[in-house]
């Protein structure tokens, strides 16, 4: 399979903080599934000229974008779960309904690829029952993301510690009142994998998928929190077994800061160093709260980080020190988490917000660029995945993945001639706009549809789905969500104050 996919602006990939490498009526041309030459149109045709071209040439193609960081299909608020401090929604989480998890996962594939994004890191968790029942709903999962035809890298959150709040779980269940104990005993009891099984259902599926070129499968420690000691030695030892990478949720918020200094006597990322999981092969998602010294152990490390904005605005998490990261040379990459500040997966509004959201005071060169935003949004992105380097840029020998936007719904009715074409996309491109998204050389949506699979029939299904009335367990859970609010909140304000009042770009810089 041989094509053309040509642009009137083809950005191939951000050479530093300030310049991208651009070409105006440019082209690239892929085989297979890999790119094999990049250069004018014009040269390319005269060249191939029986091979098929896709475009108008009134198109800018950039590379597919990539979501470092998501976990769900319909997002918590649509399941009944609204914003809240992420310590007390893990207690309203509670409420969201059970559904098909390869409908759940088509749901949010579609508005992520409408956005130009072609790769994305599932971290999958909170599934109760025994190994083989987890890894059937793991299955529907990746089952999902191939018959859409996006890539995923899929992994399953280890947790076999503190399901709830930051203490053992039969710490807390002493601490509610004799009414709430047999909800909340039984809701501990629907998580029966511990760490072994965990590890054994990593090396099922890595074993299973290896050898496909749209399915990688790597690890996840869930949260310093979550996470024995036990458990984090057997994912150091795993990933070093198998050169998997990891991804792991770290210092959320200034409450995981806290349970850090309480478990360790230290920080979070000083913790897990203990283990040798710092280096190229983790993405620590989050990394609100490092301190300047974690920033430097993360940078001399090559350890990556994963900026999740939305989700930090409204879980109320706080403002990860992005500027500083970049400052260091830190690898970062862009995450949608649950949801974006809409409540869906666009990518191209989510740059917008990690390029507002870091804008600090003064006039210096400090603040996120252009280039900047688009580097995490791909290439950045592609680096905290199994698929490194082959994805992110649009250059030979590289994945084929590519979005064309419409120039017209950028710059019309005007657009002054001086404007540089990634400002114009990074600040203007809506999801209206984009035209074509391609994985491996495939068109898996063009002009507002999707080429594999009918979207209004699965969001049918979906509706007719959630139609049902509650069961009894969705009951039980909700009963037990509201019982159990009251004592999250009274365990919180007495385990840590958080700080406060600190300018959003100075607030990680204390130990």
């Amino acid at each position: 399979m041989q094509s053309i996919i040509r642009g009137k602006y083809v950005i191939t990939r951000a050479l530093d903080r300030h310049g991208w490498e651009q070409i105006e009526n440019g082209a690239v041309l892929q085989r297979d599934g890999v790119i094999t030459a990049i250069g004018a149109f014009d040269d390319l045709i005269r060249q191939h000229p029986d091979t098929a071209v896709m475009g108008s040439g009134n198109e800018v193609l950039l590379p597919g974008f990539v979501n470092g960081h998501h976990h769900v299909g319909l997002t918590p608020l649509q399941l009944g779960s609204p914003d809240m401090p992420l310590e007390l929604w893990f207690g309203t989480r509670m409420v969201t309904r059970d559904i098909d998890l390869y409908l759940d996962t088509l749901y949010s594939a579609f508005e992520m690829i409408a956005s130009g994004i072609t790769t994305v890191q599932h971290i999958h968790g909170w599934m109760p029952g025994k190994l083989p029942a987890v890894e059937a709903r793991a299955e529907q999962v990746i089952g999902a993301y191939e018959k859409i035809g996006m890539r995923v890298s899929y992994c399953f959150a280890l947790r076999d510690q503190n399901h709830l709040v930051y203490e053992a779980n039969q710490d807390f269940l002493a601490r509610v009142p004799a009414e709430v104990k047999p909800l909340l005993a039984r809701y501990f009891d629907r998580f029966e994998l511990d760490a072994e099984d965990n590890i054994a259902l990593f090396g099922s599926l890595h074993g299973k998928h290896r050898d496909k070129d749209r399915v990688k499968i790597q690890l996840a420690p869930a949260n310093l929190h979550w996470c024995s000691d036990q458990a984090l030695e057997l994912l150091a030892a795993t990933s070093e077994r198998y050169d998997a990478p990891l991804h792991m949720h770290l210092v959320e918020t200034a409450y995981q800061k806290e349970y850090a200094r309480r478990r360790g006597g230290g920080t979070a990322l000083d913790y897990i160093a203990r283990f040798g999981l710092l280096g190229p092969r983790l993405t620590l998602g989050h990394g609100v709260w490092l301190s300047e010294s974690d920033i430097e152990k993360v940078a001399e490390t090559g350890t990556h980080v994963c900026h999740n904005c939305s989700s930090n605005f409204r879980l109320r998490s706080g403002v990860a020190p992005l500027n500083r990261l970049e400052a260091a040379g830190v690898n970062v990459a862009i995450g949608l988490d649950e949801a974006g500040i809409n409540d869906d997966r666009d990518m191209l509004q989510e740059m917008r917000m990690v390029l507002r959201a870091h804008r600090e005071p003064g006039m210096d060169d400090r603040v996120p660029t252009m280039a900047q935003v688009f580097r995490m949004a791909s290439e950045g992105g592609a680096l905290t995945t199994p698929y490194g380097a082959s994805l992110g840029r649009l250059e030979v020998g590289r994945g084929a993945d590519m979005v064309l936007i419409d120039w017209n719904q950028i710059s019309f009715p005007y657009l002054d001639a001086e404007v540089p074409v990634l400002d114009a996309v990074i600040q203007r491109a809506k999801v209206e706009g984009v035209r074509a998204v391609l994985v491996a050389g495939e068109v898996v949506y063009r002009d507002g549809r999707f080429t594999r699979i009918d979207r209004d029939a699965v969001l049918r299904q979906i509706s007719d789905m959630l139609k049902r009335p509650l069961n009894d367990d969705e009951m039980e859970r909700r009963r037990l969500s509201k019982a159990v609010l009251p004592h999250l909140r009274a365990f919180y304000d007495s385990y840590h104050a958080p700080e406060r009042h600190v300018p959003f770009y100075r607030q990680s810089s204390k130990v």
